[in-house]
């Protein structure tokens, strides 16, 4: 069975993207060491990319070549697109449908963003383990990385690494799942 890993960059105070899904904070951020972040070495282990439909959208209004050329990638939307390349959609079935990408041979499945997606992946216990790369400023308002997350888990820091550029990169992995009580 492959393993859901959730790579995503937050500020300190949660955010994944500003009010209107842009990464414009994220390009902005120093990087003269041009540290990778762990991220070569995730995307080698990983053959299938998940992302919603406004990350996608984000991503194709960046001045950047499609970064996933070497995995599939699956594209969770409220929106019917046709299929291109190794782009595909899902419009429906979201939890079923990834369910079977899990249980397929292969490696790894990278969950890349947004925030709705990787909480209702949470709410069904398909994530295995989270990097979160801390970029050190506070945004204020955006795109929560957990909106509207009500069930709980517990997780393990499996690994730590602090960069010269102040990102803060915090390896987890699920131990045990367990409701809140309100």
């Amino acid at each position: 069975m492959k393993k859901i890993i959730l790579y995503i960059a937050a500020s300190l105070d949660q955010r994944i993207a500003e009010p209107g899904g842009e990464l414009d904070w994220l390009t902005g951020f120093s990087n003269p060491e041009k540290a990778d972040y762990g991220y070569k070495e995730l995307s080698a282990s990983v053959d299938t990319v998940i992302m919603g439909g406004r990350t996608y959208r984000e991503i194709l209004n960046m001045d950047v070549i499609w970064p996933y050329s070497e995995q599939t990638a699956y594209v969770v939307s409220h929106h019917e697109w046709e299929a291109k390349g190794n782009i595909r959609f899902i419009t429906e079935n979201i939890i079923e449908t990834i369910s079977e990408l899990r249980n397929q041979d292969g490696k790894d499945i990278w969950l890349v963003g947004g925030g709705k997606l990787v909480s209702m992946l949470l709410a069904a216990d398909l994530i295995d383990e989270m990097q979160i790369c801390y970029v050190p400023l506070i945004l204020g308002n955006g795109i929560l990385l957990f909106p509207g997350q009500d069930k709980g888990s517990k997780w393990k820091i499996t690994g730590t690494n602090v960069y010269n550029s102040g990102m803060l990169k915090v390896d987890y992995q699920k131990i045990l799942q367990y409701h809140l009580k309100y």
